[in-house]
């Protein structure tokens, strides 16, 4: 680790990466019940968060300074560290609004967002994050 904003990119790809597993194992249950749902989307809100500070980190060690959860997307693609950029935004916008979940047919939804499009893309930045970490 050669200085304080490596450290720091390091630091939280550890914790996203416990999200990670945490948000896997989950993801697992294949048939789950009301409170496996909100379970999932918490997870979701959490690996969510943790995915973009990661990158957020990674860049600024790169000499990157975007800050917003938006701008750091954006320069995330651009620089080809996520792909399906559109699907982040929206990604983005549903974890926005998962708090105010008050039905399970919202629930619903939501889980199958989760489990169709936002997983896949959140696997791929983990892979290409953990290369990164394991390279260093």
């Amino acid at each position: 680790m050669n200085n304080k904003k490596d450290i720091r990119w390091k630091q939280r790809f550890e914790n996203f990466n416990k999200a990670y597993q945490t948000f896997w194992r989950i993801l697992d249950i294949e048939e789950p019940n009301e409170a496996e749902r909100m379970g999932l989307v918490q997870a979701f809100e959490i690996v969510f968060e943790l995915s973009w500070k990661t990158v957020k980190d990674y860049l600024f060690e790169q000499g990157f300074q975007e800050k917003s959860p938006r701008g750091v997307l954006k320069q995330a693609f651009q620089n080809g560290i996520i792909v399906d950029g559109h699907s982040w935004i929206d990604a983005l916008q549903n974890r926005n609004e998962t708090v105010h979940i008050y039905d399970e047919e919202m629930a619903k939804k939501i889980d199958n967002k989760i489990r169709t499009i936002y997983a896949p893309i959140i696997r791929d930045l983990y892979f290409y994050l953990k290369k990164e970490y394991d390279n260093e």
